[in-house]
């Protein structure tokens, strides 16, 4: 989707999501996330190319750049999808490249998409529950014969996912089928599941994608709300620049694979390099 001068220009009024959750942490503190070098290559031709970025505990951070610049894949290789070809991910210090998806989702990261993948026949309540299985289990043997214990961790996740679903205002459609929900209770309840996971860095994958500003407006604020509520560290590809400046405090801009430039998103929305990117000037 190719944005337009004026959303690209927008910047100078971009309304900082502001706290001291979203300031660049102290010398000496260790990020949450710290890339270094990541690469990939598919048939001989780069990806990505030497990507690095540093995301400070608690702060909101945009990747933004034109459509094949690279965004996803970077997505794909920091959830294990794919295996770098070169570099280092480091999540609160700790190297978790290679890693297979599920294990770096146990460590840590969670990731929306930007096509809603939810359990579209299952209960808005059961999706939820399908994210608490990094932190509440039982055996196969103790649910098939229903022990004890098997009851007692069902209670636990019905009631854990009953007040994810409250604080998301889906409490009252709990036991809707995902799939009769509006789109864009259909992305709050993604993002639900995702934090079910206790993740310490949420990745969402062009969030405003499908929704007219209205739903868009109310998805700043669900973002807005979710950094503050849970503290979190959260990294968001996005092709709405109004979304992203408005929200965003720091900007990576992908083209053809590599790091255009980094920055303050006011800085970075009003450079000409990446206004030509956007608008092949």
């Amino acid at each position: 989707m190719a944005a337009d001068s004026k959303s690209v220009k927008m910047a100078d009024g971009a309304v900082k999501s502001g706290g001291s959750a979203g300031q660049a942490a102290k010398a000496g503190t260790v990020p949450t996330l710290e890339v270094k070098n990541l690469s990939i290559s598919f048939g001989g031709l780069k990806a990505v190319d030497g990507f690095n970025v540093v995301i400070e505990k608690g702060q909101l951070y945009g990747l933004i750049g034109p459509n094949g610049a690279g965004k996803t894949t970077v997505f794909n290789l920091l959830t294990g999808v794919y295996k770098p070809d070169t570099g280092v991910i480091l999540l609160d210090g700790k190297n978790i490249t290679g890693r297979k998806t599920i294990e770096i989702n146990q460590e840590g990261i969670a990731r929306t998409f930007q096509n809603i993948r939810l359990f579209k026949e299952l209960s808005v309540l059961d999706n939820v529950k399908v994210g608490l299985h990094n932190h509440h289990k039982y055996s196969t043997l103790e649910g098939i014969l229903r022990l004890p214990s098997f009851y007692k961790v069902e209670k636990e996740m019905n009631e854990r996912a009953m007040e994810l679903l409250s604080v998301f205002d889906l409490d009252k459609e709990c036991d809707y089928k995902a799939s009769n929900l509006p789109y864009g209770k259909q992305r709050k309840l993604e993002i639900a599941r995702a934090l079910a996971t206790d993740p310490k860095l949420l990745l969402l994958d062009e969030p405003a994608a499908g929704m007219n500003p209205n739903e868009t407006a109310e998805l700043m604020e669900t973002i807005r709300f979710v950094r503050e509520k849970f503290n979190m560290t959260i990294l968001l590809i996005e092709h709405d620049m109004k979304l992203v400046a408005g929200i965003c405090e720091r900007l990576t801009v992908l083209n053809f694979g590599q790091v255009l430039t980094q920055g303050e998103t006011s800085e970075v929305l009003n450079d000409r390099r990446v206004i030509t990117a956007y608008l092949g000037e």
